[in-house]
Order: structure tokens, then sequence, then C-alpha cells
């Protein structure tokens, strides 16, 4: 299944040449990761308070493969790559139309209070499906 998540490129998103900065695309997918995981029904308050643990970025690869400029509506779109007991593969684009402008594979590890790997709990796992 396919998450998409949309977002307007604003001036301040931009570098002097008008087009998007590299940084910002990080920006834009971990909102997205946000919204997806929120449609999940997961929430990473409760996680957090109730189970001790949070989402972390461990590894982002990306690719740049077209500039975004300002005010260009882009599309973020997000697929479960794998699950396994802690950690969780996904592929992130973002498009803009028909052009597909950038992508990335992140993975998402759970850490428990102290920073330390921690197992994502089963009722969790079972919504990555």
């Amino acid at each position: 299944m396919t998450h998409t998540f949309s977002i307007r490129v604003y001036y301040e998103d931009t570098d002097m040449a008008g087009i998007v900065y590299y940084a910002n695309y990080l920006r834009y997918i971990e909102r997205a990761r946000s919204d997806w995981v929120r449609d999940l029904g997961i929430d990473q308050n409760a996680m957090r308070e109730d189970d001790g643990i949070v989402f972390a970025v461990r590894r982002v690869e990306a690719d740049y493969l077209m500039p975004a400029k300002f005010d260009d509506l882009l599309e973020v779109r997000t697929v479960t790559r794998g699950v396994t007991g802690a950690r969780l593969t996904l592929v992130q684009e973002v498009w803009r139309g028909t052009d597909k402008l950038f992508q990335a594979e992140v993975v998402v590890v759970c850490v428990n209070g102290s920073g330390h790997p921690a197992r994502l709990p089963a009722k969790i796992r079972l919504r990555l499906y």
C-alpha cells in the first residue's frame, strides 16, 4: 500500500536559484512519514509514554533526480519495503506530476529512553503490514 502526502514548495524552501535546497527533501519525507504513522492509527506520544520507545532514523540513502522549484505542488509517496522486530525499511519518493524528483530508502528503528535498540510492540508491527 502506498501512502501519499502533498506538500507545496514555499519560498523559504528554496536556495538563491529558486530550487528546493537539498536538505528540505529530508524534511518533506519526514513530514510524510509522520502523517503515514498517524494514518495507521499509531499514536507516537502514547508509544513513548506507554511503551517507552520512539522511532529514530538509522539510515537514509537518497538520490536527487530532478529539481523542485518555488510553488511546485509535490507528492511524497511512502511504501513499506520490510518490517522486522525492531526495524522498518521504507521507500519514499517525491513526485511533481509524472516526474520523480527524489527517492530515498529510509531505515527507521525503535529505541528506548536511553537510546538503546528496542523491539516494535506487536500491536504496532501488525499495523505496518
